[in-house]
This record gives structure tokens, C-alpha cells and sequence, in this order.
């Protein structure tokens, strides 16, 4: 890494998408770009979501901290749901005043960092985060052609809802070609659903394929390390469940000179891994509060155990956690009393789930097509994924598995007291210690300290002034984790730098714009003011 030059990242994630790729064995799925991707790089057999539905797992991703440690992971928050308004939404999650969208290292270090376009991490992205956040955000933007990257395209053809006949009326692939499994009945509406699946899969790799033209295209493929993967799966039973059809998701990256093309890791790995692992690939340190762990670069190392987690899903609460080593998943529920099957409307738009409840209805559900009806839910789950990946065999109560439940149960436990589990409080009363009076706290606004002989930085310059030089600029926040964006005259509209140390200001005038934000509270005002700095014989 002291050696070459810093590298570019590129991520291309899909949503709501297992690993339904021909790379990964899928007998019917056209996948070329991700095959070639693969083969050009390492794909990871045992890759896995915090959380199999999105906001909570994209929080993890943007922070390596987990949901549940810093109350992002009741999914939904940001905006009232008309079929439950007395929910305590909509809010803005107000993380630990040390935690950071990690791009924010990345900008400090100089990166160019786009986001095209998704956030969706259970708060407002703050304006510190990114260089560019749109559809039209991309490295070929970044002012300086040197500049490292780290660039983020998030391609949602994949999401569930393309599953919805309006979404996709014709699918590519022959409905009686899709394999079904064993959890669904085998019935023309399933069949046409994972039609319409493989379908989106395809048209994502298809996107994918443009995105690594145009690395080709600008001479940057042999320094960008390229990153794919998903934040969950798609179908029921699986997103928004700890199953593995809702959290084992891809892990591909092609990195030129760092991995052996066509390599394939059966390490455990976690979507949460993927912060530091950036960090250290980019040459940076690992902050001490990140709960994820690298997998690849100078801090990687190897994991035990994967954690997964379940709350409060659109309009219905739950509480389930769980753990898995390489073979094992256990699953612990905290509501046994409630059924699998809780009032989700935008979950029972699924094809799939209407032809669940349907032939439940009618009594002709069999087998492990049944499983998400059976009542009450067992207090433990237990599956061995090498024997039963599709997890319908529950061994919890097998004697022979005594000793693997303990193990697994007591990893939970020690991992839930390490980490703090915000699940152990409801949603209203953790809602109420951050808006104390029901109100969203609101960053203080910075403030222009400047730095020079006449002034070595003991009061502030709200409104600026002429100063005899050399005169450094220092910003201010009385917000604790509040970060700083700012701004001169003449950079181009929408552009905030990230302030990370005093700015030397020329001589001659100067404007500064500044703005500051903490996650979770409001943004500040903006404030403004010009500095005149002049040579000591002018004053």
C-alpha cells in the first residue's frame, strides 16, 4: 500500500438480492458481468446482512456499528405511516456523537466520495458525507482527474417490488424453468414471481457491466478495487427475517494486484465488515468504535460469528436475534407469543405472500410451506445450513445439539451485552432521550475563530474582518459530534468540503460560508463572513 498508489473503490450494490448468480452455482440465472467480476476477483461464500430488511442493514454498512447498538434498527422512521400514526415516527436516529458516515475519513484524506443516490440509514444523510449525492453523482465528476475515488451506485431493479406483475409484466425466463424452494408452494404465481426475480437480476447486471466499461474507459480499472454485494435478501421468509434467504447476501470484489483472479473465501463475513474494510484498503486507520472488522487489507481479520437482528419492521414490533457460525444459525425470540406472520401491508403485496395466505386459507399448505403459520413460535430456533440451507429442520430441542445451542446461545449474549442492545427499551422512550421535549435538537451553528498575531484565537469573528497576515481560520461547533461543511465564493453551487483542520487564508479578501451538522439533529444555520487579510504595513 506504501508503495503504489491509492487506490479507488467502487461499490455497486444490489438490492434485496441473495445470491441468485450463475458465479455462485444458480443453475438458471444470466449473470455475465458478475461471473466475469468473480472470475477477475474473489467471491465470498458466507457473506451476511446485520438485518434482512434495508434501512437497519444500510446503517450498519455506512457506520460499522451495529443497528441495535445505536438505535437504528426499528425499520422506518423517517416518516409517519398513515396505517399506524401513533408509532412515535417520524425521527431522525440519533447516533453515538462519536459515530460518522465513514466516507467523512475517506473526504478528510482527500477521496472524492459519490453516493448515486441511496441512503436510506435511518437518518438524513448529513452534508458532511458526501462530495455528491444525486442520480447524477460519479468519480468522472470529481475536479481534480488524480484524485482518489470512492464512488457508490446502488442499483434497485432487484428490490421486492419488482416482483409486483406492474413492475415487471413480462419476465425474461421462463416461469417453469425457475427452481421454487421448498418453503413455497409450487404454484404458476410463484413461479412467474422468481421470474420476474431473475429478470431484475439480470437487467443489474446489465447496469453493472456499464459501470465497468466506464472504469475500462477511463484507463482506471487496474487501480480500483471493486466491491458488489446486497444489504438482504428478497423473498418472504426470508427479507425481514434472519433467515439465511434474508440476510446471506453476495460479497464479489476484484481488487488488480491485492487478490488472485478467481479466487473463492468461505470466511465469515459481514455486511458491517465492509467500513473498515474500506478504510484499510485505503491506507486508513480503523476508529476504535467500529464493531465491524475488516476482511480485507492490513487490519483484516477473521471472524467467529455473524449476528443478525429483527424489531419493529414497518407497522409491527418483534424482537428476534440471532447468531451463526460457519455451520450453525441459532435464533432467539423475545415474543414467542406472537405470530411469525404480523401486519406488514407492504410485506403482503408480495405475489408470493398472497399466495401463501391464500392456500393457507384453504388449508393446503404442507410441510415447510406451513412454517411461517405455525403457532406459537418456538423460544429457540436451531439449523445446521450445511445439512438444511433453507433452515426447516429445527433442532433446538435435539439432545445431540445441547452443546452447539449453548454455545451459540451464549455468543448471543455476550456479543448483545458488548454491544448494548437498544432493543431492551421501546421505541417511544429511546424517541424521547433524544427529543426530550418532542422536538429534533438542532446543530449550533459554527463559528469564524481567527488565528494571527493580533488575535491568537481567543474570540470569535462572527461577522469577519481585516486581519494583518499570515492568518489561519479556525471553525467552531458547540454541537459535541457535530461535523463542519464549508464553502468559499466561487466554488461551484451544491459543493461543501469537509473542515477538518484551521483553513490559511490568502491575502486579499476571502469569503467563507459554513455549515454544521451532528446525525440525528437538525442542520444549523448557515453563516457567512469575509476576511481581509493584509500585509502588516496596511493595517
Amino acid at each position: 500500500m506504501t508503495t503504489r498508489k491509492r487506490p479507488n473503490i467502487l461499490w455497486v450494490s444490489f438490492e434485496d438480492t441473495n445470491p441468485f448468480y450463475g458465479c455462485y452455482g444458480d443453475p438458471v440465472a444470466r449473470t455475465p458481468n458478475l461471473d466475469r467480476l468473480a472470475a477477475e476477483g474473489c467471491r465470498w461464500t458466507r457473506c451476511f446482512s446485520t438485518a434482512g430488511v434495508c434501512a437497519p442493514a444500510r446503517s450498519a454498512v455506512i457506520t460499522g456499528m451495529y443497528p441495535t447498538s445505536m438505535g437504528t434498527h426499528h425499520m422506518r422512521t423517517t416518516h409517519r405511516d398513515a396505517a399506524a400514526p401513533e408509532l412515535p415516527t417520524p425521527y431522525s436516529a440519533v447516533i453515538p456523537h462519536y459515530a460518522k458516515c465513514f466516507s467523512e475519513y475517506l473526504r478528510a484524506a482527500g477521496y472524492y466520495c459519490t453516493n448515486n443516490i441511496k441512503t436510506d440509514y435511518q437518518f438524513d444523510p448529513p452534508l458532511t458525507a458526501w462530495d455528491a449525492l444525486s442520480r447524477e453523482a460519479h468519480w468522472r465528476n470529481r475536479p481534480d482527474p488524480q484524485q482518489p475515488f470512492f464512488a457508490v451506485f446502488n442499483l434497485d431493479d432487484t428490490h421486492e417490488s419488482g416482483m409486483w406483475p406492474e413492475k415487471c409484466p413480462e419476465p425474461a425466463f421462463d416461469p417453469d424453468a425457475v427452481p421454487v424452494p421448498p418453503v413455497f408452494p409450487d404454484t404458476p404465481k410463484v413461479r412467474e414471481a422468481l421470474a420476474r426475480m431473475y429478470t431484475n437480476i439480470e437487467n443489474n447486471d446489465r447496469l453493472l457491466g456499464g459501470l465497468l466499461r466506464q472504469l475500462e474507459e477511463d484507463g482506471l480499472a487496474d487501480n480500483t478495487i471493486v466491491f458488489h454485494w446486497s444489504d438482504h435478501g428478497p423473498l418472504p421468509r426470508g427479507k425481514r427475517w434472519p433467515y439465511d434467504s434474508g440476510i446471506h447476501v453476495p460479497m464479489i470484489v476484484r481488487w488488480p494486484g491485492g487478490l488472485e483472479p478467481g479466487g473463492v473465501s468461505d470466511a465469515l463475513i459481514s455486511t458491517m465488515d465492509l467500513a473498515p474494510t474500506v478504510l484499510s484498503l485505503a491506507g486508513l486507520a480503523v476508529p476504535a468504535h467500529m464493531q465491524g472488522c475488516a476482511f480485507l487489507g492490513p487490519d483484516a481479520a477473521a471472524r467467529e460469528y455473524v449476528y443478525a437482528t429483527r424489531d419493529r419492521y414497518d407497522t409491527a414490533y418483534d424482537r428476534v436475534r440471532a447468531v451463526r457460525d460457519a455451520r450453525y444459525k441459532y435464533i432467539r425470540h423475545y415474543r414467542p407469543d406472537l405470530p411469525y406472520l404480523l401486519w406488514v401491508p407492504f410485506r403482503n403485496r408480495h405475489p408470493i405472500m398472497q399466495e401463501l395466505w391464500r392456500l393457507h386459507r384453504a388449508g393446503a399448505l404442507n410441510g415447510p410451506q406451513a412454517l411461517m403459520f405455525q403457532y406459537p413460535r418456538p423460544v429457540e430456533e436451531l439449523y445446521d445450513t450445511e445439512t438444511d440451507p433453507w433452515e426447516t429442520r429445527n433442532l433446538a430441542g435435539d439432545p445431540v445439539m445441547a452443546q452447539t445451542r449453548q454455545r451459540l446461545s451464549g455468543a448471543l449474549d455476550a456479543w448483545m451485552a458488548e454491544v448494548g442492545d437498544l432493543g431492551e427499551i421501546p421505541e417511544s422512550e429511546m424517541v424521547r432521550r433524544w427529543y426530550p421535549d418532542g422536538r429534533q435538537p438542532v446543530t449550533a451553528a459554527p463559528v469564524f475563530v481567527p488565528i494571527c498575531e493580533a488575535g491568537p484565537g481567543v474570540a470569535p469573528a462572527p461577522q469577519g474582518g481585516r486581519f494583518r497576515g499570515p492568518v489561519q481560520l479556525q471553525l467552531y461547533c458547540a454541537t459535541q459530534g457535530a461535523s463542519i461543511a464549508w464553502a468559499l465564493d466561487g466554488d461551484p453551487p451544491g459543493r461543501w468540503r469537509l473542515y477538518t483542520q484551521p483553513l490559511t487564508l490568502p491575502a486579499g479578501t476571502t469569503h467563507v460560508r459554513a455549515r454544521a451538522v451532528r446525525i440525528g439533529y437538525a442542520e444549523s444555520a448557515e453563516v457567512a463572513a469575509g476576511f481581509t487579510v493584509t500585509a502588516a504595513e496596511n493595517v
